[in-house]
């Protein structure tokens, strides 16, 4: 029997995703690749992520609806942070390389940045026009 879990997110874009595990320090590698579980199981994902412990944490792909979903064991969860912090830091770093790359595409450039005290992130961009 699978011990996995699988936490649904509303991550889409792997390039993003990726970039956003570098930013909060993750060491991650780039599958397809075996996620080891309870008792040998494994669960091949797009992204891995190895414990210590021989239990690792994965992103893989739902087919039906195109996110990455975390896979993992929470039982051998050994992040620094609480499964929901670890979502919450990944998932604010993935904004922000979205919001980055889609405004590239559309011709603006960041003017402002800064890291507010609550830890969000403000974004000022603009655009010339010719």
């Amino acid at each position: 029997m699978s011990h996995f879990s699988q936490i649904k997110t509303k991550l889409r874009n792997l390039s993003s995703l990726q970039l956003a595990l570098s930013d909060a320090g993750v060491r991650w590698q780039a599958g397809p690749k075996a996620v080891r579980g309870y008792q040998g199981d494994t669960q091949t994902a797009e992204i891995v992520i190895e414990q210590d412990n021989g239990y690792d944490v994965g992103f893989k792909q739902n087919s039906q609806t195109g996110n990455y979903e975390l896979i993992a064991d929470l039982q051998y969860w050994k992040q620094p942070l609480s499964v929901q912090g670890f979502l919450n830091k990944v998932t604010q770093r993935y904004a922000y390389h979205t919001v980055l790359n889609e405004s590239v595409d559309q011709g603006f450039q960041v003017s402002e940045q800064a890291t507010n005290e609550d830890g969000s992130i403000r974004l000022v961009l603009q655009r010339w026009g010719a």
